[in-house]
């Protein structure tokens, strides 16, 4: 078993979300269930977080619970196959070459733009502490 520095140097994903109710922030690792708390601000959440995730690694080795480890990027094969409308598929093609890129890369394009988007809050966020 991994000592419980090990634990806090792998690299979990960490989730913040705001808490519309508390006016804060609720942080949590999903691959370590129950391991949840809050903060006012961004800076406290963070702190609060690493508190329980040492705790919650603290109790789960003194209770002989088994650990997931985080997962992997290297677990995705980087392929899937997706079935569109033929209609659709004859917009990308359009677009894809009037870019002057394939209509993969096009596509790969359009899902980062769009994850980016998604993701643009926490992202934000997470500027604050670069």
């Amino acid at each position: 078993m991994k000592t419980i520095d090990e634990y806090m140097k792998m690299p979990y994903k960490l989730e913040i979300v705001p808490d519309s109710e508390e006016l804060g922030f609720v942080a949590s690792y999903p691959d370590l269930p129950g391991c949840i708390t809050c903060g006012s601000t961004i800076s406290d959440v963070v702190n609060n977080i690493e508190d329980a995730k040492k705790e919650w690694f603290l109790a789960a080795i003194e209770e002989n619970i088994e650990i997931a480890e985080p997962e992997s990027v290297d677990s995705y094969s980087s392929q899937f196959k997706l079935r569109i409308p033929k209609s659709l598929h004859k917009t990308l093609a359009e677009d894809s070459k009037k870019e002057g890129v394939s209509m993969n890369q096009y596509c790969v394009y359009l899902l980062a733009k769009n994850s980016e988007k998604e993701r643009g809050v926490l992202t934000q966020r997470q500027a604050v502490f670069a």
